[in-house]
């Protein structure tokens, strides 16, 4: 695949990926987001969204500054084309040292290395749009917190209910540059149906899908291996919102690069907090789980998963609408 359009610097879109990553974050070349960032880029999270490369520079250097030694090492970069631009799903395992004062409270000088997942479209030597997921009720947790604790205290932090920043709602979503669903590869598909019999409450597909070695990396800076704590961590989840709508908003397959034949996926569940599960007694919130799973495949099934969406956003959500916030 050529890099029509980008520096020659870079010998493939991962690379591009990867290296402008690094430049900006621990090369500290955060004045680079203004051309590697287009000035209108929507950055959607499960926090919402920030419009534009200023915003990212702003969040950007508030996060260095906090955690001034945060590393992100990058485990894989699963992409596809289209005609609108390529589109990468970056997988990352980032650590730091929370070791000045900001979002995360008074300096502790604890450790964290938690998952991270970035969708990002890119032409012409710049992203033009982001969906990104940070499993930030990990980091929440390894900095000795409660994630509901958290987004209380959040809320208040920002001005109260009726004054702070509301969590992603697809109805509040800006209309993009990138039109891409991802690609038909095989992989993709699998995984596709896997997720889908999952949502459907066919839990027997993680034995029946899943290698019996298979490690999982979840929210919360969860590990579990094999079947059964597997399917516990999906039960939980689904359990917290039974009848919440399951949707697939992209997917990739692909088979290379030197690694095992992989997938990746964004997806949501919206629906009402009418069950118990992950996220305590119901409350019959209103909940969008903005999610992103990164899959691998070998000889005897799904072997390596990792899926993530953001505690404290959901909590935060569940928070607003019960008003236990202040």
């Amino acid at each position: 695949m050529g890099l029509k359009g980008f520096s020659q610097q870079w010998k493939d879109f991962p690379d591009y990926i990867i290296g402008v990553t690094r430049e900006i974050w621990e090369g500290r070349g955060v004045g680079t987001l203004n051309h590697y960032y287009t000035p209108d880029i929507p950055v959607r999270s499960p926090m919402g969204i920030q419009i534009g490369n200023q915003a990212v520079i702003a969040s950007t250097m508030a996060t260095i500054h906090e955690f001034p030694d945060r590393e992100l090492l990058c485990e894989d970069v699963i992409w596809s084309e289209h005609e609108t631009g390529l589109l990468s799903s970056h997988r990352i395992l980032t650590t730091a040292t929370h070791t000045n004062d900001g979002v995360f409270g008074k300096a502790s000088g604890k450790r964290f290395a938690v998952h991270v997942i970035a969708d990002c479209a890119a032409r012409d030597n710049a992203i033009f749009d982001e969906w990104l997921v940070r499993d930030y009720g990990g980091i929440v947790r390894q900095l000795g917190m409660d994630p509901g604790e958290f987004a209380r205290s959040l809320i208040a932090s920002e001005g109260g209910i009726e004054k702070c920043s509301r969590p992603f709602l697809p109805e509040n979503d800006i209309a993009g540059n990138y039109r891409g669903t991802g690609n038909d590869n095989e992989w993709g598909e699998r995984y596709a149906e896997i997720l889908t019999r999952i949502m459907d409450k066919d839990f027997d597909a993680v034995s029946r899908d899943y290698d019996r070695a298979v490690i999982g990396e979840y929210a919360g800076g969860q590990r579990r291996i094999s079947h059964g704590p597997v399917a516990e961590f999906w039960v939980a989840l689904r359990s917290a919102f039974p009848n919440a709508r399951f949707q697939i908003h992209h997917r990739i397959g692909m088979d290379g690069d030197m690694l095992s034949p992989r997938a990746a996926i964004r997806w949501s569940l919206d629906g009402k907090h009418e069950g118990h599960g992950a996220f305590g007694r119901p409350t019959g919130a209103r909940v969008h789980v903005f999610g992103m799973s990164h899959a691998e495949f070998g000889p005897w099934g799904l072997r390596r998963e990792t899926t993530l969406y953001d505690e404290i956003a959901i909590w935060k959500q569940i928070h607003l609408h019960t008003g236990d916030a202040e």
